[in-house]
């Protein structure tokens, strides 16, 4: 186990370049064994695509080239295909807002490494390169919602983390910030619906054996109980259904379809559930499972309706899809 002691010190910028080189160490060497997933500490679990997509540096123009793991170079820069997306929901009037889902590592470092603090307080912010490409991002008009901080903010609340310890993916209490932080992100836009007003909500606990565990040890995976915030209408609390003809389309990868897709633990208490539940109406969903990048406007593309009827999309992927992604960044004609 790296051991890394980061002092309070006046450079902030010095101590978070410290904690992605120890990153780094640790992605090289699990990289060398063949792993796929690290064991941290105190039954924290990361992936180690995650690990290489937090500290590999910048990303985009000539950096991609180097960067990222698409198969063909051609594809290898987020920013073209992203620009494109927005520029043709833009010529429909249709808002787009990307959800980066935050690094494991980046909210919880002390879990993957050992860091010792004087005092209690949040770490510093990690992921420079993905700040600054957000940034970037919203200068070429793009709405995105960096929720790193956020999540830097209530990392330690009473609700439980804001991660699965042995799964690569959010926990139930990560799914309801981030659904909140979308609601209130898009409050300026008309979306609700009498069909999602009486939504109700209620918290029950949940055991999963999560990704991460089952790379680790398939034969015996280490299994964890997590609360989840299950939304439904009725005394029954029936998940409500997502609707085709919704005015919010909701893409991404996996992190759309945890909680949701019961084949993912649970159905009722994921993203698209609870962003029922804040906006006000149902929602339609493209989720799929690995590659948020490409895939999934390819089956925007494969619908043929060219959003017909759609006010907002909200594009969700965990930010290691910007350099991780085999498919890469292709740019996609969903609108004709």
């Amino acid at each position: 186990m790296l051991s890394l002691c980061c002092r309070a010190i006046a450079d902030e910028a010095s101590t978070s370049a410290d904690i992605r080189s120890a990153i780094a160490k640790r992605y090289a060497s699990g990289q060398s064994s063949g792993a796929t997933a690290l064991a941290g500490q105190n039954g924290w679990l990361f992936f180690i695509s995650e690990l290489r997509a937090l500290s590999i540096g910048p990303f985009w123009g000539k950096a991609a080239a180097t960067a990222s793991q698409a198969s063909n170079p051609d594809y290898a820069d987020p920013l073209p295909a992203i620009l494109d997306f927005h520029e043709q929901l833009s010529r429909k009037g249709i808002a787009l807002l990307i959800v980066p889902v935050p690094a494991k590592a980046a909210v919880y470092p002390e879990h993957l490494l050992t860091i010792s603090n004087d005092d209690d307080a949040a770490p510093a912010r990690i992921d420079k390169d993905h700040s600054e490409f957000y940034s970037m991002l919203e200068k070429e008009g793009v709405n995105v919602l960096d929720l790193l901080p956020l999540f830097l903010e209530h990392r330690n609340d009473e609700g439980g983390p804001l991660y699965c310890k042995t799964d690569s993916h959010w926990s139930g209490q990560g799914v309801a910030l981030a659904a909140q932080a979308i609601s209130e992100k898009t409050s300026h836009l008309d979306l609700k619906s009498p069909q999602a007003s009486s939504l109700k909500t209620e918290v029950r606990d949940v055991a999963i054996t999560g990704d991460l565990a089952l790379m680790l040890n398939e034969k015996d995976p280490t299994r964890e109980t997590i609360p989840l915030t299950f939304v439904g209408e009725g005394t029954e609390l029936n998940p409500v259904a997502t609707s085709r003809t919704s005015p919010v389309l909701l893409i991404g990868d996996s992190h759309t379809l945890i909680f949701h897709d019961p084949t993912l633990f649970a159905k009722g208490a994921g993203l698209p559930d609870h962003l029922a539940y804040r906006l006000g109406t149902p929602i339609d969903l493209v989720g799929v499972r690995g590659s948020g990048a490409t895939t999934t406007r390819i089956e925007l593309a494969r619908r043929r309706d060219n959003l017909s009827g759609k006010k907002l999309v909200i594009w969700c992927f965990s930010f290691r899809e910007f350099t991780e992604s085999t498919t890469g960044w292709r740019k996609v004609p969903v609108i004709r």
